[in-house]
């Protein structure tokens, strides 16, 4: 039968539509989705996605119009595995990348560009499954128009857990309204060596600290744990795993000499504390334990991590990191094999995974193995709801419908985040806050009038006038009459010392002297990188930053010069340092602060702290040393006699948790009461102000040799002059092992710990765990 008739018997017959395979039924679990998705992948598509090849930044290019388009690299890596596992840096911009704001995506197309790319992925893929979009988050999403926070340092010494929780929360919230999906974030490395140019990207020194601010990332940044992310919600890769602040002088990569003993006292609670909050990933580190590359070292990621801690996420390799291991395998294909069945389940940039087919048919690595890596890809697809936005084509594309956060808001988060990390050091004299007396201001130094230094390392390029400097913030807030003078007087570094006379009369007529100092993280377009983008020949004025470790702690030659000079004329003189890590500064001047690197408007921040519009209430999250000849300084040292030098005080500067307020604070004797410590603090001050009691814990009776002291809680009081505030310390359950006998220091910094008043000493239950 044919003609009309045919055609309406035809369309009389009901169509059948076949079912949607179960991974494709949002009403499924998560694991009963991922089970059947990898039973239908071939041995080619499970190793693909296993594979983080490309540097994002290589995909697209700008068209004429405007627009994007893809490039033949992206079809080149979508074809070779029928699709991506993963895809690093679509949105990174710096001078690594060479992505700016004439050929990147920003805030207004970043969704755009993460659609089409995505779209290309699902299409290449037999199976429709997307890929993972994996962003460097540090300080702030590392894009352009994304909100730069202070450093992490700078987050340490806020000392306030819940106001780094806010500033994750609102990268995040960024990160996804651009079609990102995961958040690569510094959070676990601990600053033993203060050379390392890494040190900036620290919590600080001690692990509790850390630890405390680790939970708070990964609350901030994944919310409450779920199946599913929220569409405002980042899943965290936390980077490093694990001692990476304990290699050999300071230095990038280099190896680490740990015992089991110092590894999981100090270099592990941070990871433990992200583990317990829900992480959903760990990123292994460059460096050895125990001589074995972290990457490679199944002890570590499969027996410690999964085994022993019940982490059940993914492990990300660090850039190459697989294909060092080749130097221990002999080639990169049995590299990859051995990184896998160590406990690697994505990599980055490397070559060894892409071999994971022929490594499997070698029979280098079970095909069981790379069957639960592939498992973990897809679940942490899964949980963001990749497969589950539809399109034209049928499949998930992942992109974010949520809008770009006020970029109003993120500026106040950032500014609130360098707010409390501004730390008073010494004031001699009460010369701050900025008296009425005050008429004539001179603001000097290489860090003074721009702000181009002050965000550290992994920042995107930032737009004309969207910061604020030293400088900027004191003609906007001081009060009228004051007049402020300027001169740089020379740069962050060289020697030319052609601009000190013009910084010296300014000095020399003023009341005042505001010397604002420091270093640089900022990559700019002649620094020379390395294949993982670490810098590798400084020829800017780099001084700090991943790749640019230092032997000594000393400020420019030129920089020093200056402040002997301005300090010589008689007038009295702040210095303000804008670092990340702590610096050697000859003790001259009357006050001294640090406020590290606190992003681009934290010359408001420092500028409100000066004029006395807001407290100083950062304490130091490392501990500042004398000279790099002393290192390490840390705090929490072994307690031995044998502590001292004949040519030197061994004892550092300023001590961790150090900080002054413009008020005084008295702290009464500690009281134990059941688990809890209680401390009377009192106002002593004429200013309202904050203070951060500190509680230490030091081992009177225990079976290892002990550290001198260890922190194990802290808690910010504000008070009004004359007030008296009662804070309380709950010990829970994290006393030290069975039997051992401890008391209970509450001081304003560690080296006021040493001295003050103890509580009773108190024998830990035998049921305490270890």
């Amino acid at each position: 039968m044919t003609g009309p008739a045919a055609r309406r018997h035809s369309a009389d017959v009901p169509h059948t539509v076949p079912a949607p395979p179960p991974y494709r039924d949002r009403a499924a679990p998560v694991e009963a989705r991922v089970r059947d998705l990898l039973s239908r992948m071939t041995l080619r598509e499970k190793a693909g996605q296993l594979n983080q090849r490309m540097y994002g930044w290589d995909a697209y290019r700008r068209t004429p119009d405007g627009g994007f388009e893809l490039t033949d690299a992206l079809y080149a890596e979508t074809d070779r595995f029928e699709g991506l596992g993963a895809l690093y840096g679509l949105q990174r911009a710096d001078a690594w990348s060479g992505v700016d704001h004439t050929n990147g995506p920003g805030a207004e197309d970043g969704a755009a560009l993460a659609e089409l790319v995505q779209r290309h992925v699902v299409e290449r893929s037999r199976l429709g499954i997307p890929a993972l979009f994996v962003e460097e988050v540090p300080h702030g999403h590392m894009a352009l128009d994304g909100t730069v926070l202070p450093v992490n340092l700078a987050v340490g010494a806020t000392w306030d857990p819940e106001l780094c929780e806010r500033a994750a929360a609102h990268a995040a919230a960024e990160l996804r309204s651009r079609g990102g999906h995961i958040a690569l974030v510094s959070a676990l490395d601990i600053a033993r060596d203060p050379r390392w140019g890494r040190t900036e990207e620290c919590f600080g020194e001690d692990p509790h600290l850390a630890a405390r601010f680790t939970e708070a990332v990964v609350r901030g940044m994944q919310g409450e744990p779920a199946e599913y992310f929220a569409a405002d919600k980042a899943p965290v890769v936390l980077k490093h795993f694990a001692g990476q602040g304990a290699t050999v002088g300071g230095r990038n990569s280099a190896e680490s000499e740990l015992g089991p003993r110092e590894l999981h006292e100090i270099h592990l609670p941070a990871a433990r504390a992200g583990v317990r909050a829900g992480a959903a990933a760990v990123m292994a580190a460059y460096n050895e334990v125990d001589g074995l590359p972290c990457a490679g070292n199944r002890a570590l990621l499969t027996e410690l991590l999964r085994e022993r801690w019940g982490f059940e996420g993914l492990v990300m390799a660090d850039g190459l990191a697989v294909d060092r291991l080749a130097r221990i395998t002999g080639d990169k294909v049995s590299a990859g094999a051995l990184a896998l069945d160590a406990g690697v389940d994505l990599s980055l940039w490397d070559e060894g995974f892409t071999h994971l087919e022929e490594a499997v048919e070698r029979g280098l690595v079970a095909e069981e193995v790379l069957d639960t890596a592939a498992a973990r890809v897809l679940r942490l697809k899964f949980r963001l709801g990749l497969f589950d936005q539809e399109v034209d084509t049928g499949a998930g594309t992942g992109v974010a419908t949520t809008p770009f956060p006020s970029p109003a808001h993120g500026r106040e988060v950032s500014i609130a985040v360098a707010r409390g990390a501004v730390t008073l050091l010494r004031n001699d004299g009460g010369v701050l806050p900025v008296s009425a007396a005050v008429s004539r201001l001179a603001v000097l130094g290489p860090q003074s009038a721009t702000a181009a230094h002050q965000s550290g390392d992994y920042t995107a390029p930032q737009r004309p006038g969207t910061a604020v400097s030293v400088l900027d913030g004191l003609r906007r807030l001081a009060p009228p009459g004051l007049d402020i003078r300027h001169a740089p007087g020379c740069a962050l570094t060289g020697g030319d010392l052609s601009g000190i006379p013009e910084a010296v009369a300014a000095a020399a007529a003023s009341d005042l002297a505001v010397v604002v100092l420091g270093g640089s993280s900022a990559r700019t377009p002649d620094t020379e990188f390395d294949a993982n983008g670490a810098a590798r020949t400084v020829v800017s004025e780099m001084t700090c930053g991943e790749g640019v470790d230092l032997a000594g702690l000393r400020l420019g030659r030129a920089q020093n010069a200056l402040l002997e000079a301005v300090t010589a004329t008689g007038t009295p003189t702040v210095v303000v340092l804008v670092q990340g890590r702590p610096h050697v500064v000859p003790a001259t001047g009357a006050a001294l602060l640090t406020a590290w690197y606190p992003g681009p408007w934290g010359g408001e921040a420092i500028a409100e702290v000066l004029l006395g519009l807001a407290e100083p209430v950062g304490r130091l999250p490392v501990s500042v040393p004398r000279s790099a000849a002393q290192l390490p300084v840390y705090y929490n040292h072994k307690d031995t006699e044998y502590a001292g030098y004949a040519d030197e005080d061994a004892e550092p500067l300023y001590s961790f948790g150090h900080g002054l307020s413009y008020t005084s604070f008295a702290y009464g004797p500690p009281r134990l009461s059941g688990n809890t410590v209680e401390v009377d603090i009192t106002n002593t001050g004429q200013r309202p102000g904050r203070s951060v009691a500190q509680l230490y814990l030091r081992r009177l009776r225990t079976p290892v040799w002990p550290r001198t002291l260890e922190l194990c809680g802290f808690q910010a009081v504000e008070a009004a002059p004359g007030e008296t505030r009662t804070v309380a310390f709950p010990l829970g359950a994290g006393l030290p092992g069975r039997g051992t006998v401890v008391e209970f220091r509450v001081a304003e910094s560690a080296r006021a710990a040493l001295t003050a008043v103890p509580t009773q000493s108190l024998t830990a239950p035998e049921e305490t765990p270890l």
